[in-house]
């Protein structure tokens, strides 16, 4: 091969000088002259693989041209991807950042919002609860009668009667009083704990001394109350069409009569106060300690429940301050509930002691047209179980338990629908989206990586909609030539 490139070397400088030394024109003669020799030079093995080279070179060029178009098209493509995910992340950032700003104004608007659910609430267990003790009390004290109104439908026909012929207020009678005795409850806790510093509520951190002071106090509250209460038991039971209708303080005068009346009653069969004190107190005690146990259970498991909820979604650092009201509201429901079911019977004896001897005409309630007189002669709480075992059996200890369950459903209805429009209130004044939004695109839990900075180690997508885009380094010229 090195022969032939040099044979055709040296005759190109022979052509060349024989041009020169003849001083003809030199273009022309050595481009006629190769021309000529063309033919020939091209069947040498010399100037093939001259030429192979040739375009084996140009070959290389082009594929490199060619690498380097498809690479910058590749990340011109990746660019425009990212940009345009950049651009919603942006979008969505901002939303989030809206999002984050309307925290501070739902905070604040939360406050409100616990104080109206506790405001609702108390309301709802001493006012709208009123209608159902006035059909309980009355079907306790009545031991003649022939319908036990054990369940709420036997109580329809009853309740309707007494409104066509009494009116609506009839269910309301003896509300003032029964508000009265409780403030007063209320009144003596004060007094007797700015007296003696014991304390008038207790938590899980009150030494077993406080918590002995503490009872002692709600003992001495209970006993001086009962006279009071047993006043507030005649005007909720008496009929209003067959009574005179009691004044606003008429309840501490007859309650202050039975309290001075101490040993001997002012009437006939009238059990005196210190006979019904005991029972009172003993009954009071462990049905509010029974009470404690039943609220913190259930309290403990909703607030346990509600933070692995929170723990799930990634929202440790809401404002739940209305979900834990929710819950305590919750446990406090379940606590009356478990307590009045338990303690029914032992308030059909006491209610029937309170009102022997007092010459109450009651609303029978077996049709709810006529009107009947309460005529007892218990000789003490134990002879009251055991008359009550013999004539009415054990079922007549639960006279009226369907006006319980009437009770706690309107209750937990009161309840959802202050609920519900707790959280329409909150979803169209904080700009808060609906809970389902929320949970659908999980900004909860991006709020949470946001205001937390652990961004490593929780990766939250925002929109479902958008996937991240991952660059592979070794993608961008993997057909380019080193």
């Amino acid at each position: 091969m090195s022969g032939s490139i040099n044979n055709y070397t040296n005759q190109m400088h022979a052509a060349a000088n024989r041009a020169y030394g003849e001083q003809i024109h030199p273009q022309a003669e050595s481009y006629q002259q190769m021309m000529d020799r063309m033919p020939q030079l091209i069947g040498d093995p010399g100037i093939q693989l001259v030429n192979r080279y040739h375009y084996s070179l140009e070959d290389r060029d082009k594929a490199i041209v060619d690498n380097i178009n498809a690479d910058q098209h590749a990340v011109s493509h990746i660019k425009y991807l990212n940009s345009d995910r950049d651009l919603s992340i942006e979008k969505q950032s901002k939303a989030l950042d809206k999002y984050l700003d309307s925290q501070d104004e739902e905070a604040s608007l939360r406050k409100y919002l616990v104080f109206g659910v506790q405001w609702v609430s108390l309301v709802t267990e001493n006012l709208l609860s009123h209608p159902f003790i006035v059909l309980r009390r009355q079907c306790q004290v009545y031991n003649a009668s022939k319908r036990y109104h054990l369940h709420p439908f036997q109580l329809m026909p009853s309740i309707m009667h007494l409104h066509r012929r009494q009116g609506v207020t009839t269910l309301w009678k003896g509300l003032g009083s029964c508000l009265l005795v409780r403030g007063m409850t209320l009144a003596i806790d004060d007094v007797i704990s700015k007296f003696t510093s014991w304390p008038k509520d207790v938590d899980s951190r009150t030494t077993l001394k406080r918590f002995g002071q503490h009872l002692l106090l709600k003992s001495i509250s209970i006993g001086l109350v009962v006279p009071f209460y047993a006043a507030s038991l005649v005007e909720t039971v008496q009929s209003d069409i067959a009574s005179e209708k009691p004044g606003l303080l008429d309840v501490f005068r007859e309650g202050s009569l039975r309290l001075f009346y101490w040993s001997s009653p002012q009437k006939g069969r009238m059990l005196p106060a210190w006979a019904l004190i005991g029972p009172s107190v003993t009954m009071g005690i462990t049905k509010y300690l029974f009470g404690l146990v039943i609220r913190g259970v259930s309290s403990r498991i909703m607030r346990r429940r509600l933070t692995m909820k929170q723990e799930q979604r990634g929202a440790k650092h809401r404002d739940d301050t209305l979900e834990h009201q929710n819950a305590e509201i919750y446990a406090n429901l379940i606590s009356m509930l478990t307590t009045e079911m338990l303690f029914f019977p032992f308030e059909t004896i006491l209610h029937r002691l309170q009102l022997q001897g007092t010459r109450t005409i009651i609303d029978n309630l077996d049709n709810g047209y006529a009107v009947v007189p309460i005529l007892t002669n218990y000789q003490g709480a134990i002879d009251c179980y055991r008359t009550t075992i013999l004539t009415e059996g054990v079922a007549g200890l639960y006279k009226g338990f369907g006006a319980v369950v009437l009770q706690f459903a309107a209750h937990v209805a009161v309840i959802k629908l202050t609920k519900w429009v707790v959280c329409k209130i909150t979803e169209c004044i904080s700009n808060r989206p609906p809970a389902r939004i929320v949970q659908y695109y999980n900004l909860d839990r991006a709020s949470a990586v946001l205001v937390g900075g652990n961004n490593s180690n929780n990766s939250t997508t925002i929109s479902p909609s958008i996937s991240s885009t991952e660059l592979d380094v070794h993608s961008v010229g993997q057909n380019s030539l080193d």
